[in-house]
């Protein structure tokens, strides 16, 4: 196949290396990839967190070509359409109750500037302006954005762009300590202490000058950080007792991944904001939103202004996009129909047996696991952080598995749809990318 890469620039991705180095899809069918070169690769990480029903689905193909014979887009400014108002319903019942309103956007990234923004509304119109202060975490990822990389805690992320953070953020310790949670599986029992963070800083800030902490349930992009068991509830306890708003960024752990409708629903937290995006729409069409409390959208709404203004100046062209909407409730309309809510949950077993089992192989330092995802940290080659992980997906890439290598971690997330063989065969074809990475001569 000849294509052309000259004017194409990546994301996220070494482009200099990649154009010797071309790894190019050109298909996709259920949990599988077809490469350029004609071979199949499993989907390991559903997509990019993104695509747990699979791909092509036929209900989705249907949803998005009759859509777009009727109305391809609608201005999303003093107009809308049924088919938004229909997905902000579904969505809303999924969530967990009390976050009734819900502010479409396109991306997690969008969905956490928009977060932000609507938390320093809502302080200001309570008559506590002071209120701008957010509390990120350390290896936190919340998309791109200015906003996003301000509260975010990726240190590469971060460092190009230190003059431009936003002023006013603080961090709290990430709740990882392998020395004490290391081949944890599930929720550590030890660590709830480190919740304790919280109150350090609102000590250090005031809370009268905090809006809002923002946290992944799972720290999903920085490899499957997952909460020990009361860390969560303790954020919320906090933030309660001084009036500080609690953000749940669930782009990665929303709509199934942690065996319940969002990651609030599986650690019994409830949060005030839950932002998301990625597999609303199986991945097929960007959209993104922010789930806000009642009590929130009441009081943002209830500025004093004239019936014509509009109480919150933000919003993007395609919010709400009716495209992306359709796609959207075909999408909710499939994990409810056909189960795979459910089904997540029953396979997150199996994925956590195929992942441990990996324990004893030379170089695997912690494996972490929560819902269907799960995470193998290898240990770095000396003085080449990160090439360890990134030879694994390119044997992966090459031997029918496709991998998420971020850092030294192998990030691992199937499609709901899979079966425990084709997850068994995940842990067994990174078992046999691992011991070839290990004896690599500059790997070893």
């Amino acid at each position: 196949m000849n294509i052309n890469m000259d004017h194409y620039w990546l994301p996220f991705t070494p482009n200099r290396y990649f154009r010797s180095h071309p790894k190019i899809v050109v298909s996709a069918k259920g949990a599988y990839y077809q490469t350029a070169d004609g071979r199949s690769l499993f989907d390991s990480l559903s997509g990019l967190w993104c695509s747990p029903i699979g791909h092509g689905h036929p209900k989705i193909v249907e949803a998005f070509q009759r859509q777009a014979a009727t109305m391809d887009f609608a201005p999303p400014f003093q107009v809308c359409n049924p088919v938004t108002f229909a997905l902000s319903e579904q969505v809303t019942a999924m969530a967990p109750p009390g976050l009734s309103q819900v502010f479409f956007v396109n991306s997690g990234s969008e969905a956490v500037d928009t977060a932000l923004k609507i938390a320093i509304a809502y302080h200001r119109v309570r008559g506590q302006g002071t209120r701008t202060r957010m509390i990120g975490r350390e290896r936190a990822y919340h998309g791109v954005g200015f906003g996003g990389i301000s509260v975010g805690g990726m240190v590469a992320n971060r460092k190009a762009y230190s003059s431009l953070m936003l002023p006013g953020v603080d961090h709290l310790r990430h709740p990882w300590d392998p020395g004490a949670m290391a081949f944890s599986k599930g929720q550590p029992v030890w660590g709830s202490h480190l919740a304790d963070d919280l109150e350090r800083l609102v000590a250090l800030h005031d809370a009268s000058n905090i809006a809002a902490v923002i946290v992944e349930p799972v720290q999903g992009s920085t490899g499957v950080l997952v909460p020990p068991q009361g860390y969560l509830q303790k954020l919320r306890d906090t933030c309660t007792r001084h009036g500080i708003l609690l953000i749940f960024d669930e782009v990665i752990t929303g709509f199934g991944r942690t065996g319940a409708n969002f990651g609030a629903q599986r650690f019994g937290v409830q949060p005030d904001m839950i932002t998301f995006a990625k597999a609303v729409t199986n991945g097929t069409i960007p959209l993104g939103g922010v789930l806000v409390s009642q009590a929130i959208y009441d009081t943002t709404t209830s500025i004093e202004a004239p019936p014509h203004a509009p109480e919150l100046l933000h919003g993007y062209t395609y919010s709400g996009h009716p495209m992306a909407a359709a796609v959207g409730l075909a999408t909710l309309g499939i994990l409810r129909e056909e189960g795979l809510i459910e089904r997540a949950a029953a396979l997150a077993p199996v994925l956590e047996s195929a992942v441990h089992a990996l324990r004893d192989e030379p170089g695997v330092v912690d494996i972490r696991n929560i819902g269907l995802a799960a995470a193998v940290d290898l240990e770095p080659v000396p003085g080449k952080p990160g090439l360890r992980a990134f030879r694994v997906f390119e044997y992966g890439f090459a031997h029918s598995h496709l991998y998420r290598a971020s850092g030294d971690t192998i990030s691992i997330a199937p499609p709901f749809i899979s079966s425990e063989g084709e997850i068994a065969g995940i842990a067994e074809g990174l078992r046999e990318a691992i011991r070839a990475v290990r004896a690599m001569p500059d790997a070893a």
